[in-house]
């Protein structure tokens, strides 16, 4: 079964062709960051205006690199939500128009829960690490706009167990970049100065919240922020050392939050999705933490941790057959 995934829930527009939930055919991109890096933010009319102008193309060009026609599309898949209103607009109404032109079945598609099917995906001769037989698992989801914990018993059945009661972790990696001064998107700029700043004299604080599974950065953030103001022109204030001991504490709480649901539901995998998924922290902390505990932890292929429309195509194969 062949089906066409369009994603839209933010500033990128992507198309994607996925065969019975695994084989990637295309997986095509069009990113609109560069107008939204003066402003520091993604400003959500650029965003939905640029998805306009792309998704013809786009859609095109995933279905030529597939060596597909419309004809060859068993169903179509979309974002649903959750994304910005415009943006996620731009796509269901091109999805739907397309599948009422063509007759063919539309699924709308869960965007947070896509990002952990990304996990079961396969762009080589080689089968994805993870399949069906991981299954049960706890999910990890980090990105700009979420963070959120869930239980997955089935491709069809994700529980919620803990959500972000404010700032999203990467929501909180683009603010202390902005205090720092290191432009936007913060994430990739933090985890790259971290590793220069290794030190030990710098700790902020963390907010476990041990009775819930639910998240808050915005705590950390802000002792970013006054630490800043007050050192910033010292001698010796350094940069480097506040991103890496912001960035320890973020991944700390992550990593606790996470193999403390895996204990608490007794499963041993552990998927991780979103942009901050492609954090080198978090990814090797939890590589090596994981293992004390018996849990085997899996992370998407870097090009699958931001918005893509792969993960929405090969969702949908299991909630459409």
């Amino acid at each position: 079964m062949n089906i066409l995934g369009i994603e839209t829930s933010c500033d990128e527009t992507a198309a994607a062709v996925v065969s019975d939930g695994v084989k990637v055919h295309s997986n095509c991109v069009a990113s609109s960051l560069k107008d939204h890096q003066h402003f520091g933010g993604i400003i959500p009319e650029i965003a939905s205006r640029r998805q306009i102008e792309f998704i013809h193309g786009v859609v095109t060009e995933s279905l030529l690199k597939a060596k597909m026609t419309l004809k060859d599309i068993d169903a179509i898949a979309v974002t649903r939500a959750p994304g910005l209103i415009g943006s996620l607009l731009v796509g269901l109404m091109f999805a739907r128009g397309l599948a009422r032109a063509t007759g063919k079945p539309l699924v709308e598609i869960d965007h947070i829960k896509a990002h952990l099917y990304a996990n079961y995906l396969q762009f080589s001769k080689e089968p994805p690490a993870c399949s069906q037989k991981c299954l049960p698992a706890i999910g990890l989801v980090v990105s700009g706009g979420h963070s959120s914990l869930f239980y997955v018993k089935n491709f069809k059945s994700f529980k919620l167990l803990g959500v972000t009661r404010d700032d999203a972790a990467g929501e909180a990696f683009d603010k202390v970049a902005r205090i720092l001064g290191l432009g936007y998107p913060g994430g990739p700029v933090i985890d790259r100065l971290a590793a220069s700043g290794i030190n030990e004299e710098i700790k902020f604080p963390r907010s476990p919240m041990r009775e819930s599974f639910d998240f808050s950065f915005s705590g950390t953030k802000t002792a970013v922020l006054y630490y800043t103001q007050k050192n910033k022109n010292k001698l010796g204030f350094s940069p480097a050392k506040v991103a890496y001991a912001f960035q320890e504490s973020v991944v700390e709480v992550l990593i606790e939050k996470s193999l403390a649901a895996c204990r608490r539901f007794k499963v041993n995998t552990l998927l991780i999705g979103g942009g901050v998924a492609a954090n080198s922290a978090l990814r090797r902390q939890l590589q090596e933490q994981s293992g004390l505990y018996g849990v085997d932890v899996f992370f998407p292929p870097m090009v699958l941790c931001l918005d893509n429309a792969a993960m929405v195509a090969g969702l949908a194969y299991h909630l459409h057959i």
